[in-house]
């Protein structure tokens, strides 16, 4: 039900609901910590996919995660087992920020007293408790305002990802390796699935390259996953003394390791900007469909670039002409973020 009163409740089980995309499972991570310091007594757990599960390993403030593996459910009754065992589980308070089909039969199937999301449509509202609307503003902020009911205030927090001290040290050797440890590092992060959310490859290569004539103590480290060595290697290929390409694909949390050693993390809006935000490095970010909602506001730290062109942001992920971000040139960019830069990297000795 809509209600805007706070809720009496002191759960012992909390489930947090968040399936994807890795970027978004990283920005409930300040909701976890909130109904952590809320409700101490509580045991929180995650429900998210498999792929970006990984990503929230050693968070102090997650009991347990539950990870869903798409790949091992077979049919609808697979399924429908697999929502039931997790329901199972006693839970006193679900929050679901996702409203997916997969987290509605849970919610379904559980006996939780409290079962809160977002405003619903109609035809949602059945699986669900409690709800309110979102606010607008940085994404955390927004997830953090459906909390309004159980006394928790929206704010800005940043997320978090937790690295161990041998993932640390296995990104700096890794780069050692690589000879890359006596220059900073800029991570570039130049592939998105989206075409509305991906600056083109040969803009990627020449702001490279321009960076590298402005700021010759930098290397950049080419960020890519699974299908997408092809456009890092293309980037790479244009000036080798620039760019650094690792011939292995980095599993999330090595990825973070290594923006955690960066300077400066430029990409798309994408996974890793949040993963830069969580680790505290500097972020630069070309938006093409998306809006500013996304980047942290901290203008000394995190800045976006657009166009800005009467259709942006539209949120599409499909575009005829994709002006947004075809005419936006990497000597615009540069122009347009060279003081800022230059307050982030500082020469080495």
């Amino acid at each position: 039900m809509a209600n805007n009163s706070i809720l009496s409740i002191s759960p012992k089980k909390i489930l947090v609901c968040q399936l994807r995309q890795i970027g978004d499972v990283i920005l409930t991570t300040p909701a976890i910590q909130l109904l952590h310091e809320k409700f101490p007594q509580a045991k929180i757990y995650l429900y998210t996919e498999k792929k970006c599960a990984h990503l929230l390993e050693h968070n102090p403030h997650i009991y347990k995660i539950i990870p869903l593996d798409k790949k091992k459910l077979k049919n609808f009754w697979d399924e429908v087992k697999f929502y039931y065992q997790v329901a199972k589980h006693d839970f006193d308070l679900i929050i679901d920020f996702q409203q997916l089909p997969r987290s509605r039969f849970v919610a379904l199937f559980s006996k939780a007293k409290i079962k809160l999301t977002y405003t619903p449509p109609w035809y949602n509202r059945l699986f669900y408790t409690h709800w309110t609307n979102s606010l607008p503003g940085y994404a955390v902020y927004s997830k953090l305002s459906i909390l309004r009911l159980l006394g928790i205030q929206p704010q800005i927090i940043k997320p978090q990802i937790y690295l161990t001290p041998e993932e640390i040290a296995w990104a700096k050797d890794y780069l050692t390796s690589l000879t890359a440890n006596q220059y900073q590092i800029i991570t570039f992060d130049p592939t998105h699935r989206r075409i509305t959310r991906r600056w083109p490859t040969e803009h990627y290569a020449l702001l490279g390259k321009l960076i590298g004539q402005k700021f010759p103590f930098t290397k950049i480290f080419l960020l890519y996953g699974p299908g997408e060595f092809e456009v890092a290697q293309k980037i790479y290929s244009s000036d080798p003394n620039v760019f650094i390409l690792p011939q292995k694909i980095l599993s999330l949390r090595e990825m973070a390791a290594i923006i955690h050693q960066a300077s400066l993390h430029i990409g798309n809006c994408s996974a890793p900007r949040h993963i830069a935000v969580a680790l505290d490095t500097p972020s630069l970010i070309i938006l093409g469909a998306t809006s500013s909602s996304w980047t942290y506001p901290d203008p000394k730290k995190h800045k976006d670039i657009s166009l800005g062109l009467a259709c942006q942001p539209c949120n599409q992920n499909t575009c005829p002409h994709v002006n947004c971000l075809k005419q936006l040139t990497p000597e615009q960019v540069l122009s347009q973020s060279i003081d800022w830069i230059k307050t982030i990297l500082t020469p080495s000795d």
